[in-house]
């Protein structure tokens, strides 16, 4: 039986408070949703985070017209693991999905889970994802067996091997020009917002880049300030501004939810390539902020209220019951959620999210954890460097306050010991509280290469 069925979908009605009492539901047409979702983007990389080398005002926008979330949290500080909580509302770690998929995996997110799509296609959403998928490319993983109504694009990371477009469940050209894909899912994305305008939509626009390797096409060639890179960033820019132009255009501007995101920090060892994060420390695959702070921002005009800064936590996890609850979804108990439904905070009625503690994982280890200002890390053994993860010394246990130091530069672990405990008390109780500490083994995502043929051969 289908995990689907243990939830509870019931039209419900639901109330927003706003600054003048309440509003109803039903006094509002049910919103379309677009999710623009960047890969390996950095805290560094947006205007509005602090770029100054990289235009983009059509992101910036987004911020200056909605909300801009300054302490918002991915998942986890890498791929597959961040987008299976961004779709399912839950730790990635609970579905097994601990590392990322490859091209010849036999695994993938369990159609059983629960994504965001089933909830809002059984509230009358018309659901598509345009771009990267990377949680299986084994027809029972893919987006048409995840509630889905419509898929294309390059079903995992654009450095992999058979680099290909799909659409729906077959290939549909295996020679990818990957200079055009930002452009190629634009396209798409707007024919998809074309075709759906009469009836409520939710896009998820997953862009490949700026994964590496990282491409422009010819018109944003050398027009930032940071090289190819910034190239790449501006032309995402661009492809929001053609997103948010196609939604006026029609006249659905004013009854859509638009969030830009980013899946994990910046891939900080491809150097230029691989993008900034900004004031934090490290970045993609650490636990360290960079590696998880990623830059957010929202906008729904006449419902988010414009040039909100939101200093506190939130994540990737809060906009599965987030959307849910604005579809005018409710789900039961029965499946555990990591999320928590910010609805509030984007309306301008509470300015704190219900839960201040987030735990960070990296693959099946949880490695930090997050309470109100503070934030302990576990002793680390460090990495040596290769070509795929920089090098990270090695530490003993951190504590930080990461409302006063955000770049995690000083340790307050010998001043603060008492402190320190306390957190690690309150991370495990979380842990067995949440049902975290009895975790089901990482998914098989792929096995090694018998090469003793060769061997034997370069012996003789």
């Amino acid at each position: 039986m289908r995990f689907l069925k243990s939830f509870v979908l019931l039209s419900t009605t639901v109330f927003f408070l706003s600054c003048s009492g309440q509003v109803q539901k039903e006094d509002i047409n049910k919103p379309n949703i677009v999710f623009i979702f960047t890969d390996d983007l950095g805290y560094g990389d947006i205007g509005c985070f602090g770029a100054n080398d990289i235009k983009t005002p059509n992101i910036d926008r987004i911020a200056d017209e909605g909300i801009k979330f300054t302490e918002f949290y991915s998942a986890s500080p890498i791929c597959s693991p961040s987008r299976a909580g961004l779709l399912t509302g839950r730790m990635p770690q609970r579905m097994g999905i601990n590392g990322v998929f490859f091209p010849d995996s036999y695994t993938g997110m369990s159609p059983d889970e629960v994504t965001i799509a089933e909830v809002l296609k059984e509230q009358g959403y018309a659901t598509g994802i345009i771009g990267k998928w990377h949680l299986g490319h084994r027809k029972q993983f893919l987006p048409l067996n995840q509630g889905f109504d419509e898929y294309f694009g390059i079903p995992y990371s654009n450095d992999m091997t058979s680099v290909v477009y799909m659409r729906g469940n077959e290939v549909e050209e295996f020679h990818v020009d990957q200079s055009l894909t930002t452009k190629t899912y634009t396209k798409e994305a707007l024919s998809f917002i074309d075709k759906h305008a009469e009836r409520p939509f939710y896009l998820y626009i997953a862009h490949s880049m700026p994964h590496v390797p990282i491409y422009a096409s010819d018109e944003f060639l050398g027009t930032s300030g940071r090289g190819l890179y910034g190239d790449v960033i501006q032309e995402i820019d661009w492809s929001v501004g053609q997103v948010i132009g196609k939604l006026k255009g029609l006249g659905l501007l004013e009854n859509t939810l638009i969030v830009f995101s980013s899946d994990n920090g910046p891939w900080l060892v491809m150097k230029d390539h691989g993008g900034s994060a900004g004031n934090l420390r490290e970045g993609k695959g650490f636990t360290f902020e960079g590696g998880v702070r990623v830059p957010t921002v929202a906008m729904w005009k006449g419902f988010i209220p414009a040039g909100v800064v939101y200093d506190d936590m939130a994540t990737q996890m809060d906009w599965f019951p987030t959307f849910s609850r604005i579809a005018n979804a409710r789900l039961d108990n029965e499946i555990p959620l990591d999320g928590s439904d910010i609805t509030d905070v984007l309306l301008g009625n509470d300015n704190k999210r219900q839960d201040d503690a987030f735990m960070y994982y990296m693959l099946g280890d949880l490695r930090c954890f997050r309470k109100g200002d503070w934030k302990v890390k576990l002793p680390y053994k460090g990495h040596p460097g290769s070509i795929w993860t920089k090098q990270v010394a090695a530490h003993d246990t951190l504590v930080f306050n990461l409302k006063e130091d955000p770049g995690e530069t000083n340790n307050l672990y010998i001043s603060d010991k008492v402190r320190a405990l306390h957190l690690i008390d309150e991370m495990v109780k979380m842990q067995k509280q949440k049902g975290l500490d009895k975790l089901p083994p990482s998914l098989v995502i792929r096995t090694p290469v018998d090469n003793s043929h060769f061997e034997h051969l370069y012996e003789d």
